[in-house]
């Protein structure tokens, strides 16, 4: 591999009133505009979950099988949503638009994270846009749609191949995802070189279009107040995803890229390396801050910080 390779892990230590409480071993790789890796941080070779950070390959891969999105919905189609009124909305927008209601979703009930509202529902949980254009997907195929779940299905071969095209490698291995839909294994590598896809797309490409609407619309692919959002309105340019067990994977407009995966799962270890990540590539982060705050009693008493800066 080209560029600095360490076999070491980072560390994230979460610091509480002055001590280390805990510590968080995560791998972190970027790649330039050129395609090259650059830092290696952790086995960055070796299939890992990137559980949500696939949306975008998923959409890609509806986008060619016919889907019909544009703009905040197709944003909608690669999110993990916060179950926010404007998700809800377009979520059922998406599947009135196929000719059908949240009665044919398959993803799990669960709450949205405004717990003002008291009712399970499967249009609140976060992967429901994906799951709506999923089905949207199938409508425009004549595809079966009770088992649009399935490994099998025509849907999800589709998208199989679609993401093993983009990332230049076999799926190490399928299981099943937190939202019932497929669940591949790959590299951080490989998901590093699918992400360059979208920003380097033709105009008018799937890809394109992806990349245009993730950047355009952030808080369509997570929450008003997410992280997420917070890193690419800070970061104009930006193309990022996170998953679930501490992975995370961006793109900028210019092909350079980068992923990040917790070892332990632990989601809030992310963001201090994906900032560093973001920073010796030579972005501008502006006034985000590398750390992220601990809280006691409701005030600061601490943060999360990368231990050692990559050098």
């Amino acid at each position: 591999m080209a560029g600095k390779g360490r076999e070491m892990s980072l560390v994230v230590e979460v610091v509480r009133s002055g001590f280390v409480e805990s510590r968080h071993h995560v791998r972190m790789l970027t790649v330039g505009a050129d395609g090259r890796p650059l830092e290696a941080h952790g086995a960055v070779h070796v299939p890992a979950s990137p559980r949500s950070s696939m949306k975008p390959l998923q959409a890609l891969g509806m986008l060619r099988a016919g889907l019909r999105l544009e703009g905040e919905l197709l944003a909608l189609a690669c999110a993990s949503h916060a179950g926010e009124a404007i998700h809800v909305e377009g979520v059922r927008k998406i599947l009135a638009g196929a000719g059908l209601d949240e009665s044919a979703l398959r993803c799990p009930e669960d709450y949205p994270e405004d717990r003002s509202v008291a009712e399970r529902a499967r249009v609140y949980m976060n992967c429901s846009g994906k799951h709506a254009a999923m089905l949207a997907t199938c409508v425009a195929n004549g595809w079966p749609l009770d088992t649009y779940l399935e490994v099998t299905h025509p849907l999800q071969r589709a998208i199989r191949a679609t993401a093993e095209e983009l990332t230049g490698e076999r799926m190490a291995a399928a299981g099943v995802d937190g939202c019932g839909a497929p669940l591949y294994f790959v590299s951080m590598l490989g998901m590093a070189r699918a992400f360059r896809a979208f920003p380097l797309g033709e105009a008018g490409s799937p890809e394109r279009r992806i990349f245009e609407a993730v950047t355009a619309y952030p808080e369509w692919t997570s929450g008003g107040s997410r992280v997420e959002a917070s890193l690419m309105r800070a970061v104009p340019g930006l193309m990022l995803k996170a998953g679930a067990e501490g992975f995370e994977v961006f793109a900028f407009e210019d092909g350079r890229a980068g992923a990040v995966k917790v070892e332990d799962g632990a989601s809030r270890a992310r963001t201090p390396v994906t900032v560093a990540a973001l920073r010796s590539l030579g972005l501008d982060t502006g006034e985000l801050p590398a750390t992220t705050p601990v809280l006691g009693g409701g005030r600061v008493v601490g943060e999360l910080r990368l231990a050692a800066a990559p050098a």
